[in-house]
């Protein structure tokens, strides 16, 4: 089966999507509209239909999927609006800027009848996949704690990005990514506390960082972290097990697992700190450890088109599901209550 999708707004995730998908079988992009002309001129350059007016796109006909790629604060109208002209919708995340905006897209495809999802594209990140297969393989005995950072050291970007009233900040722009990664690793975990605060060091009117705890009913404890001011390289990931540790330090996938090995360690070196002695601290002897490489995992981002296409014809369960991305939404806003009370939050109990 065939399917015909139009892309509103060409931006930078728009071009990606542009370009991702020019390289799917059984989709073809139907058109583009922005309302940048130098984006249209972009398009027709490409040899990219251009549609006269977002209006003019929604009603083609042939057309039967909807691609949203705007700033944040636009999704919600132009996907309700797409899902009324019967058209079925992908929206760029966030999906939208608060838990009851997205229970009234979610409430329009349900009257509709037309599905809707949000492109969590860092889902096929292969760091991320790699962590899973490390919890999985259990060469760390019980996972106890996970550490998950991005760090940059030039602020947000100086476009909408930088503006509340269009869904700016990083809680919205990198968190929601990271934010739906930790709720996967144990999708049957409640999560009980959440415990956050944000940042401000370069931008006064959205956070332009922050760190959260995340506290789940199963005992593990997860960092999620995002800073745009850090003038030095921090891993990607830590995973803290009973039986070793694992560590991946960027997108390359450069990183190792170190695990309790062999001989007993009871007879610990005491090593001299600044001033004094520490068994504690002392590290493991070398005969008492092994390094084992990553297990590397593989993926394909357009996956998530061919899932989507499936689905449409009645083939496979969506992978991202609207719980899902409710969850992450009002996990979102439980930071930020959080950040602002220096409180606690209650969050699944």
């Amino acid at each position: 089966m065939e399917h015909r999708l139009a892309i509103i707004g060409l931006g930078g995730m728009g071009n990606f999507h542009l370009e991702e998908l020019q390289t799917i079988d059984h989709i073809e992009v139907a058109g583009i509209w922005d309302i940048r002309e130098c984006r249209r001129e972009y398009a027709a350059s490409r040899g990219v239909h251009v549609y006269e007016s977002r209006a003019d796109l929604l009603a083609d006909q042939t057309v039967d999927l909807v691609l949203i790629a705007t700033p944040n604060d636009l999704h919600k109208p132009f996907a309700i609006e797409a899902m009324e002209a019967g058209k079925n919708v992908v929206v760029e995340k966030p999906v939208t800027l608060s838990s009851a905006d997205l229970q009234e897209m979610i409430d329009t495809s349900k009257r509709t009848g037309k599905f809707f999802t949000v492109h969590q594209n860092r889902r096929w990140d292969e760091d991320f996949l790699t962590v899973k297969e490390i919890i999985k393989s259990g060469e760390l005995g019980p996972i106890y704690r996970l550490e998950s950072r991005v760090h940059g050291a030039h602020g947000i970007p100086g476009d909408w990005r930088q503006l509340p009233e269009q869904g700016g900040g990083m809680i919205l722009d990198w968190g929601v990514h990271l934010l739906d990664q930790a709720l996967l690793f144990y999708p049957e975990a409640k999560l009980s506390t959440v415990y956050a605060t944000v940042t401000n060091i370069t931008n006064t009117l959205v956070d332009d960082g922050f760190t959260v705890d995340l506290g789940f009913d199963n005992g593990v404890h997860m960092i999620v972290e995002v800073g745009t001011s850090n003038f030095i390289s921090m891993p990607r990931w830590v995973v803290l097990g009973t039986n070793g540790t694992a560590v991946i330090e960027d997108w390359s996938l450069n990183g190792k697992m170190v695990c309790a090995h062999g001989a007993d360690d009871k007879d610990v070196v005491p090593v001299v700190t600044a001033a004094g002695l520490t068994k504690t601290m002392a590290p493991r002897r070398e005969d008492t450890i092994k390094t084992l490489p990553l297990p590397v995992q593989k993926s394909d981002v357009r996956d998530f088109y061919k899932n989507v296409m499936a689905h449409l014809e009645g083939k496979e369960e969506r992978l991202i599901t609207l719980p899902q991305v409710m969850r992450v939404m009002k996990l979102m806003e439980a930071i930020i209550t959080s950040s602002a009370t220096r409180q606690v939050v209650r969050f699944e109990e």
